[in-house]
């Protein structure tokens, strides 16, 4: 790592995380954050199952502490790990997939998440990765270990109060309709849209009779603009390269789905939050205006050619540019902790009030 990448990403950091989220930790109080999803909230689940959607290995968590790759698909921490040091919860952890977490980090943000899944089970199984639907057998393991540690009450109340955030659907659309169009046999964009919106109703009732009452449910990022969806669609042809408007737009549509079905659980599950963060209005805002935000490159990742490489595509053999910073994206397919961060301080400004 370069002194000319690291000035310009610690400085970010240090204004961003350490000014614009100051107030964060005594505005929203929460004992601990537990995610589910895919790659977007893993923080190294896959590291322990027999898969190949693995990022533990060079050069993923090039600006993560100590330069560790630690499984996360990005150049360092992800929007999870963010969240969790602007609310001054401990470190963000994978969950009971790893032996070694301790009883004392249970306190703390858990991930249940695992890279390359998805609402449908048809998105995991080729990858043989944990599907979303699969995920809540670790969180009861959780539950149950926590009760050991701080009593059923208290455990209960830590479920309760905690922020549950939930990150997926992106790789359904990318892996089963767009790129390797198999859902497409049984579904039109509108019915698939609405299947996997059942399937995350399902998830969410299901952590409510658990216990939890506080979600955040990530929508679709703007899909068309990811490195990977460009190539697919326009090639490596630098002139023509663009977002794919079709896909933005189901993104769209598909978000204005979730806006009315996170409003809909709210109301028919007693004492819940249900909140939709809209995370395709930043990185819209991202990409269609780069400088503002001191990136140079958009339409390819800094990971060897930046239109393909990603999990074990983006090893050494594939080297990342000098500075990652000036990147959107860190791979084809992940944003950068650059582009977490400014996805975090939106999160932390106009959605997460909305719990309160």
């Amino acid at each position: 790592m370069t002194m000319a990448s690291t000035v310009p990403f610690f400085f970010f950091l240090v204004i961003f995380i350490f000014c614009a989220f100051c107030n964060a930790s005594t505005q929203f109080k929460f004992p601990a954050l537990l995610a589910f999803g895919d790659s977007t909230v893993d923080t190294g689940n896959n590291n322990f199952i027999k898969t190949l959607v693995k990022s533990n290995h060079y050069p993923y968590g090039r600006e993560f502490p100590d330069q560790v790759s630690t499984g996360r698909f990005s150049d360092g921490r992800l929007v999870p790990d963010l969240l969790d040091s602007a609310l001054g919860i401990k470190e963000f952890l994978p969950a009971f997939l790893d032996p070694r977490l301790p009883d004392s980090e249970l306190l703390t943000g858990v991930s249940f998440a695992s890279a390359g899944s998805g609402y449908d089970d048809l998105t995991a199984a080729e990858s043989e990765v944990i599907p979303v639907s699969k995920q809540p057998k670790y969180f009861k393991e959780y539950i149950k270990r926590l009760k050991t540690v701080v009593g059923e009450q208290e455990s209960m109340k830590i479920v309760g109060e905690a922020l549950v955030l939930i990150s997926a659907g992106t790789n359904d659309f990318i892996l089963n309709f767009y790129d390797l169009p198999t859902r497409k046999l049984q579904f039109n964009t509108t019915g698939y849209q609405d299947f996997l919106q059942q399937k995350l109703q399902a998830l969410v009732k299901e952590l409510y009779d658990l216990g939890c009452r506080k979600f955040l449910i990530g929508s679709l990022p703007p899909i068309g603009c990811i490195p990977l969806q460009i190539t697919s669609r326009f090639s490596t042809d630098p002139i023509a390269r663009r977002c794919v408007d079709d896909q933005n737009w189901d993104s769209r549509v598909y978000n204005s789905k979730l806006e009315k079905l996170s409003q809909e659980l709210q109301s028919s599950l007693q004492g819940s939050k249900v909140v939709m963060a809209d995370i395709y209005e930043p990185l819209m805002d991202l990409v269609s205006n780069p400088r503002k935000y001191g990136f140079v490159e958009t339409k390819r990742g800094c990971c060897g050619t930046g239109f393909l490489e990603m999990g074990p595509l983006c090893n050494a053999l594939t080297q990342p540019c000098e500075n990652a910073s000036q990147y959107l994206f860190w791979d084809a397919v992940h944003p950068g902790e650059v582009a977490s961060a400014y996805i975090t301080h939106y999160i932390l400004k106009y959605i997460l009030p909305k719990l309160l």
